[in-house]
Order: structure tokens, then C-alpha cells, then sequence
């Protein structure tokens, strides 16, 4: 499968290059403008960092320092959150042919998704972790405004983005990719993140119907992804792994899987004190008889993710945007997985719950530096 929408890294330059004048600021733009090939998928990198934050916040562990680590992480990504937003805009304005193009792309198009996801990754990070930065006030209003703008746009790229691909875009046989999630994985977000909301609006109906309403979005993107995953798997089977810059792309199957989960937890939670029985309590108990079948459901993709990617590593695994297909999706399985030891209290849980953050963490880690050294020499600036 072509894969267009990455920045791949260069062959490390040997001679004079190497010894200098091509390792400064922007130095391997190329003359490029750049502004000129900022796509959605730059998104990714505030979705894999608020991600961080969010799931210590959940872990089933105490671990000191780890929440004050939490909040500038946070804060880093609320700031990152308004760099990408400005670059993008910056994109649309010097660049607008290029920018509305993004939609027409079969495989750009559905990393539209990304910025929905963003905003309410980082409006959740609000109230998870940021409160005592910014206050109580403040952060339940940047979570209002983040969350409703995420659902809305998320709402829109389920429907768009299919709809493009149902009438307009060259799709193949081999085409199917993680990606294809990216634009109906957002009302699960929305679904996960909406019960931060649910106790602060007034008591009653509204409570209740964002609760359904969550529910309602919880299902969209669960049935959407299940015909998506089939798809996708189908395409390995009958096409194999494909290039090496789509490898990554397989983690991305993690996030409807492991935000599904931590929905399905976390709006069972709330469901007891706002549907009235047996509803609330089938709602309830909904958050294991559906949460523990789909978590090993995860962890055998997980499996199948790592090997591939280990295989493909050894032969080499270029560095683009992909590589942050290996936070998002990896942390809401971090979030899952607590959900569930905290329903269960299963020592099981707790330890994976702690394993994957500690994968999370480095991978995080790893890809952050590689992406700052890759914008301060220009190489993920300039077209592919």
C-alpha cells in the first residue's frame, strides 16, 4: 500500500554534509516552505502526549511524584494543543489549495480525525490533572468548550471521511489500514471523556440525556470499528503486512479496542444514578461483561502488533508521524486496563495497568525527541 502521509526520516548524509552545514535550524527543509505540508496527522502528537498525562491519572497505583509529572505534561500539551492549531491555520491561510486537497487524499482524508481527538484528550486533561494548575473554574470550561468542539468535529469526520470513501476516493483491495479508524474512533473519545462533564450540568434530564447520548456514541464507533478491524485483518491476510512506514499504523486498532473499555467503565459508573433499574444496573455491569472479552480481544492485537513491528524493525522501521500510532492507542489500553482493576480489584490488572504506562512512557519518550529533532532540522516540514 502507498502510504503518502508521512514525513519519512533521510539517509544519514555522509561526506561534508554530515560534518555540518545540513544540522542546523530547518537546515533539511530544503528550500521548502514550512508552512507548506502541515497535515491533520500532526495532531497525533497532541493526542499521544495528552495521553500520558491522562492515564496516570487513572493508574490503580499510587506513584510518588507521578501526578506532578502528570501536570506539566499536561501543561506541555495544551501548549503543543495551540502550536499545531496556529501552524494549522497558518497551512490553510498560505496554503489552501494544499490544505483542502487533505480531503480529497484516501489515506490523509482519515486522519481528520486526529484533531477531534486532541481537543478532547487535552480538555480531559483538564479536569484529570490540570485543575490544580489552572483552577477548578477554568478547567471544567476548557473541558466544555474542548469537548463539545472534539465531539462536534468528531461527529462530522465519522460521516464525512466514509462518505468521501464511498464516492469519491480510489480505494484498492490492499488499502485498508489502521487509519481507516481515525475518523470514527472520536465519538468514543467523546463517550469516555463526556462523564467528566456529566455532574457539572444540572440535575436531571440533561444529565441524563448526555449520558445516553454518550452511550448512543459509544455504539457508533463500536460498530464502525468492528467492520473497519475486519477489514483491516482481511487485508494482512490477503495482502500481508505491506510497506514499513504502515507498520505502525497497526497499533492504531488498539484505540477503539482500549477506549471502548475505559467507556464502557466509566459510563457504567455514572449509569446506576441516572437510568432507572434494571437499566442502570445492566449498565453497570456492562463495563466487565463487555470490558473483560474485548481486553483480551486487545492484547491478542496487541501481540500481533509487536510482532510485526519487531519483524519489520529488523529489517527497518522508518521514522514519520506513524510512530505516534505507538501512544494514543497504547494508552487507552493503560486507561482500560485500570478501569477494569478498579471494577475488579484483580492484581492482574493493577500489573498490566502499571506494564503498559511504562510502555507508554518510553515509547512516548522516544518519539517526542525523534519529532523535536525532526521539526528543528526540517525534515518533517518538507514534503515527502
Amino acid at each position: 500500500m502507498a502510504l503518502t502521509l508521512t514525513r519519512t526520516t533521510s539517509p544519514i548524509p555522509t561526506g561534508p554534509t554530515r560534518l555540518g552545514h545540513r544540522s542546523g535550524f530547518l537546515a533539511e527543509l530544503e528550500g521548502q516552505p514550512a508552512f507548506g505540508h502541515i497535515t491533520p496527522n500532526w495532531f497525533a502528537s497532541v493526542m499521544g502526549t495528552g495521553i500520558v498525562a491522562n492515564a496516570a491519572a487513572t493508574l490503580p497505583v499510587h506513584v510518588p511524584g507521578l501526578l506532578e509529572a502528570a501536570r506539566v505534561v499536561w501543561a506541555l500539551d495544551l501548549v503543543l494543543l495551540v502550536v499545531v492549531t496556529a501552524a494549522t491555520a497558518v497551512h490553510w491561510v498560505r496554503h489552501p489549495d494544499s490544505a483542502r486537497a487533505h480531503l480529497a487524499n484516501p489515506v490523509m482524508s482519515h486522519f481528520y480525525g486526529a484533531p477531534a481527538m486532541a481537543l478532547m484528550t487535552v480538555g480531559a486533561g483538564a479536569m484529570l490533572v490540570g485543575r490544580s494548575v489552572i483552577g477548578d473554574g477554568p478547567a471544567l470550561a476548557l473541558d466544555a468548550v474542548l469537548w463539545t468542539a472534539g465531539t462536534l468535529l468528531g461527529l462530522w469526520t465519522a460521516v464525512a471521511v466514509p462518505y468521501r470513501a464511498f464516492t469519491d476516493h480510489d480505494v484498492k483491495p490492499d488499502s485498508a489500514f489502521g487509519g481507516w479508524l481515525m475518523p470514527v474512533v472520536p465519538p468514543m473519545v467523546s463517550a469516555a471523556t463526556g462523564t467528566l462533564l456529566i455532574p457539572h450540568l444540572p440535575a436531571g434530564e440533561a444529565r441524563t440525556t448526555l449520558l445516553v447520548a454518550c452511550y448512543a456514541m459509544f455504539g457508533l464507533t463500536l460498530i464502525a470499528s468492528l467492520v473497519m478491524i475486519t477489514l483491516i485483518w482481511n487485508r494482512l491476510v490477503q495482502h500481508k503486512v505491506g510497506a514499513a512506514a504502515a507498520v505502525p499504523t497497526l497499533w492504531i486498532v488498539l484505540g477503539p479496542l482500549g477506549q471502548s473499555i475505559t467507556a464502557s467503565h466509566n459510563l457504567g459508573e455514572t449509569a446506576p444514578a441516572l437510568l432507572p433499574a434494571p437499566y442502570g444496573t445492566a449498565f453497570h455491569a456492562l463495563g466487565l461483561v463487555y470490558g473483560i472479552p474485548v481486553w483480551g480481544f486487545a492484547m491478542l492485537w496487541a501481540a500481533l502488533a509487536l510482532a510485526v513491528t519487531i519483524r519489520t524493525a529488523r529489517t527497518g522501521l522508518p521514522f514519520s508521524l506513524t510512530w505516534w500510532s505507538f501512544t494514543f492507542p497504547v494508552g487507552t489500553v493503560v486507561t482500560g486496563t485500570s478501569g477494569l482493576a478498579a471494577a475488579t480489584g484483580l492484581h492482574l490488572f493493577i500489573v498490566l495497568a502499571v506494564a503498559f504506562y511504562t510502555a507508554l512512557v518510553a515509547a512516548w519518550l522516544v518519539v517526542a525527541l525523534r519529532t523535536a529533532r525532526g521539526v528543528y532540522r526540517g525534515r518533517l516540514l518538507r514534503a515527502a
